[in-house]
Order: structure tokens, then sequence, then C-alpha cells
């Protein structure tokens, strides 16, 4: 009789974690991207536990490192215009408004070159208008995109405010666009090619800490929750 009744109660929890993870998949956003031309990609997204509303940017190079094209960042970047307005003493006012954010998102602002050949961070008066922008999704999510080049490497920078750790405290420099950080962007890249299908992004460095240049800092052993921003990220070509 014992058999009976702990076989079922078995399928139930089996049942159970089945309709769990397809209720999870429920949530999931895919932003699709027309374009005409270039051969076709995914990039697909998964959180991670210290995944808060991060400012993200996807770009590609050439191999020796030339500049190709923006595929995506975050709409409040690219306008300036930003959910809560952040001050220059380092605080946030509970409204939106214009914001001056260098040190968010700078290995991305440097490298795709002057915005309306003045400046590189952009703003309500220079906003970047050249990618598909828009907020970024508060769960998983996928981007279907193409790309006109075959061998590249495809990057994504990605910061998020007041991320603070033992290393990287208030303190540790008074420029008010660190205060608005805290801990610098993450860098994640890798190479792509004609031959396979499947690659995994993996952090190689960070962004300087208050945007002053567009440098790539190797050494990520002082970067903590920022590695959890993001539990995956995974490109598939079709």
């Amino acid at each position: 009789m014992k058999i009976i009744y702990i076989l079922p109660l078995f399928l139930l929890l089996i049942s159970c974690r089945n309709n769990k993870n397809v209720s999870k998949t429920e949530y999931q956003e895919t932003i699709n991207m027309e374009k005409a031309e270039g051969s076709l990609f995914s990039i697909y997204f998964n959180k991670g536990k210290e995944h808060n509303h991060p400012t993200l940017a996807i770009w590609t190079e050439s191999l020796d490192g030339k500049y190709i094209e923006t595929i995506y960042v975050t709409k409040s970047y690219a306008s300036g215009i930003f959910g809560y307005q952040a001050m220059d003493d380092g605080t946030w006012r509970n409204q939106g408004g214009s914001s001056y954010q260098p040190a968010a998102l700078p290995l991305w602002s440097h490298k795709k070159g002057l915005i309306d050949g003045k400046c590189t961070v952009p703003s309500i008066e220079h906003p970047f208008v050249d990618a598909y922008s828009g907020a970024t999704p508060k769960g998983d999510f996928a981007i279907n995109t193409k790309v006109k080049s075959e061998n590249y490497r495809l990057f994504v920078e990605v910061n998020q405010a007041w991320d603070w750790n033992e290393f990287w405290v208030n303190a540790k420099y008074t420029n008010s666009s660190y205060k608005n950080v805290g801990q610098p962007s993450l860098i994640y890249s890798v190479e792509v090619n004609v031959i396979d299908s499947v690659y995994y992004l993996n952090p190689i460095g960070h962004g300087n800490v208050i945007g002053e240049n567009g440098k790539l800092y190797t050494d990520i052993s002082t970067i903590t929750t920022a590695k959890e921003i993001f539990s995956q990220i995974k490109v598939i070509k079709k």
C-alpha cells in the first residue's frame, strides 16, 4: 500500500516542477530587429541573482579591433533620459529626467565614435540613434538580429547603478560619475566565425570607472556582484 501512495506523489512532484518551468518561459521577452541584410543570429541573456535594471550595449568589431556596428543599447542611456535623474552630488531624484552618465558604458561610448561629431556619451541634446534601443527586459530575454560580417568579435558591456562591493566603495572616488555606478562596467566578448553555430560570452575586463577613456582593463579580480547580473550570455547562429 505504501508504494501505491508514494508513486502518485512522486509523479505529482515531477508535474509541479514541469509546470513551474513552463510558466517561467512565459515571462521571457524576444526582441526582433528587422534588418534586410546579413547572417541571422540570436543572443540569449539569462538573468543572474544580482540582475536589477542594468544598462547594456551590444556591438561588433573586426578581428583587428575596428568598430563595425551597434546592435542594441539601453534606451535610457542612448537618449540621455533616465527614469531616475542623477544629480551631480551622486544622489538620484525620484523622477525622470536628463542625466549625463559617462561611467555607465565607457568602452562602447568611446568605441562607437563621436555623436554628431561632438561627444562620446549620449545626451538629451545628442542622442544615439544608430541602433535599436529599448528598456532592458526584467527577466530572461533574446535578441534576434542580423550582422553583415562573417568573422567578427561580439561585445556586451553591462553596468548597474550603485553596485558597490568591498573594493569599489562609495568613498573610493569623489567623482560624481563614479558615485552613480560603483563597480565599473563589465565587458563580455566572443569571437564569431563561419564554422561554429553556438558561442558563449565570457567576461574579459571592465571599463574606466569614471568614464574618462575607452580603455579595456583586463583585471576583473575586484569585480564581484557585477559578474552575477547575467548568469549566461549565449549566441546561436541560424
